[in-house]
């Protein structure tokens, strides 16, 4: 069994998070809402904090949304959101997820608003493994990790307050 080393401790990953929340609002303080959008899973996860601490620091209406896409196959099925999408129309768009692999996952779930009159569209992942083989990018990243394509990171946000992040 490959041996798990932590990489993000709670505190660290809280300390992320909120340096994350602070350039969201930098980045779009004159907005009157954003749409944070997260993908299934831990990326939903990722966006609930989000939109937790951008409550506290900012007045931006914060309105929270889910994607469930099929991540193995994304091209597969109909990705199901759980808002309507005509409520993306001219809104800030945040898009969210916890670790960015090959970009695969991020390039289809940004495909669902591809023919929308977004006014922007940004993406926000927790760990950037630095390995897409799509032409998708982060646009703001919690850590940035190089890694090797036999590697893998995996995200546990299944108990609150011990979340981790862990290098396999």
């Amino acid at each position: 069994m490959p041996q798990k080393v932590k990489i993000l401790s709670t505190l660290q990953i809280q300390q992320k998070l909120n340096r994350l929340a602070y350039e969201l609002y930098e980045n779009n303080f004159s907005e009157k809402e954003l749409l944070l959008i997260g993908i299934d899973g831990n990326g939903y996860k990722v966006a609930q904090q989000l939109a937790e601490k951008l409550k506290e620091i900012s007045k931006l209406k914060i309105t929270l949304g889910k994607i469930k896409i099929n991540k193995q196959s994304p091209w597969q099925g109909n990705p199901e959101l759980d808002f309507d999408v005509k409520l993306s129309e001219n809104k800030t768009l945040i898009l969210v997820d916890d670790v960015l692999n090959s970009g695969k996952t991020l390039m289809y779930a940004i495909k669902l608003f591809l023919d929308k009159p977004l006014k922007k569209l940004s993406t926000v992942i927790l760990v950037d493994r630095s390995h897409t083989n799509f032409p998708v990018k982060a646009d703001f990243v919690g850590l940035r990790l190089s890694t090797t394509l036999q590697e893998h990171i995996e995200a546990d946000f299944s108990k609150k307050n011990k979340e981790a992040v862990y290098l396999i």
